[in-house]
């Protein structure tokens, strides 16, 4: 468990970038989603709160007990975390046309959210404790099994946003375990290849319909191309300094559809204008950078690859939400991690974090 010496090898600068970032996140979603009319702050806040403070609990709970010993019971709890999303296909909640959240009373939880966090896990084990030479295909393979089971079951919800995060996963850790690049490479090129497979038999209508409107979301500018064109011209009108809290247009008269969710930072966008974005966007790099710095000290491989497992999917989600954000993606149900609303993503994002300053503070123990 938890030795006193520890405390003194807690990255405090990492855990403050974390925790100003999620309370930046707050400010907007009470920005977004306040009631004029009644003068209160929205449900969505407190949900919000609630949420942080869970997260910050299970952070408290990942830091505490040795990633090593985590790691030995990893192939659990990547089987509960499948159990989780099996029972969530059978009787999970349907909102918006999409399977994915479990009632617990309290709150709904969404498994899918703690995938990444759970298959960074179980793939640091395994390529951590493969001490082979180079790494072979079947190894690949493997790693790659691993991934492709909840991929298959949060895809089927349906969630491809978020099944698709689960692929930096297992690149960043394969990558920095040895894999050959030109593995990696051909694994690119198959995928490639397959994608009007994809197309055709994977993707819902409305999947189709995203993609094909973000080339040119004018020719269904009150359809499926609305979310796009607003998200520009929040993103475009918020100048140097912004309009100021609470006095954004676009996101206040609710042009912007789920704005405190997919897209919050084109409402930070719209009211901090270019300055509030660069301060952003510095936490989110300086969190990446610190967090590489951790797996570089780690006293070991397995540490070491947790961290790049935990950072690589991070990472692919922020620049994603961002960029489609700012209109140079396709639109897809991906949340801005620690700024956008959802009580689940806030909890899985917090506990990911606990392991990598858990990594980091055991540098020096045995």
């Amino acid at each position: 468990m938890f030795e006193r010496r520890l405390y003194f090898h807690i990255d405090w600068l990492l855990l403050g970038a974390i925790l100003l970032l999620a309370g930046l996140g707050v400010a907007m979603i009470y920005s977004t989603t306040y009631d004029p009319v009644r003068e209160v702050a929205s449900r969505e806040v407190y949900t919000q709160l609630y949420a942080l403070a869970l997260g910050v609990a299970a952070m408290a709970v990942c830091m505490s007990i040795d990633y090593r010993r985590l790691a030995e019971h990893s192939l659990l709890i990547y089987g509960c975390l499948i159990v989780l999303l099996v029972y969530v296909l059978l009787f999970g909640l349907t909102r918006g046309g999409s399977q994915r959240w479990i009632n617990l009373r309290a709150f709904n939880l969404q498994p899918s959210e703690f995938g990444r966090m759970v298959v960074a896990l179980v793939l640091a084990m395994y390529f951590g404790e493969n001490r082979r030479g180079a790494r072979t295909p079947g190894d690949l393979l493997i790693g790659a099994a691993f991934v492709s089971v909840p991929f298959v079951l949060v895809a089927k919800q349906p969630d491809l946003g978020t099944a698709v995060t689960l692929l930096p996963v297992f690149l960043g850790i394969a990558y920095i375990a040895g894999m050959r690049l030109r593995l990696l490479v051909v694994v690119a090129i198959v995928g490639a290849l397959m994608a009007p497979v994809a197309w055709k038999y994977g993707l819902k209508d409305y999947q189709r319909q995203r993609m094909e409107t973000f080339v040119s979301p004018e020719r269904d500018a009150r359809g499926a191309g609305y979310q796009q064109i607003q998200a520009r011209i929040t993103v475009g009108s918020g100048g140097l300094a912004g309009k100021g809290f609470m006095k954004g247009t676009q996101g206040q008269y609710k042009f912007l559809p789920v704005a405190h969710n997919d897209f919050i930072f084109s409402v930070l966008a719209e009211e901090q204008g270019f300055i509030g974005v660069l301060v952003a966007l510095g936490l989110y790099l300086f969190i990446i950078l610190r967090s590489l710095e951790a797996a570089r000290l780690a006293k070991d491989r397995l540490g070491a690859y947790l961290v790049v497992g935990i950072v690589s999917g991070f990472s692919f989600q922020v620049i994603y939400n961002i960029t489609m954000s700012a209109g140079l993606a396709p639109v897809k149900g991906l949340t801005l991690p620690l700024l956008s609303y959802g009580g689940s993503a806030v909890i899985a994002t917090l506990a990911a974090f606990g392991l990598v300053l858990n990594v980091r503070m055991r540098r020096f123990t045995n």
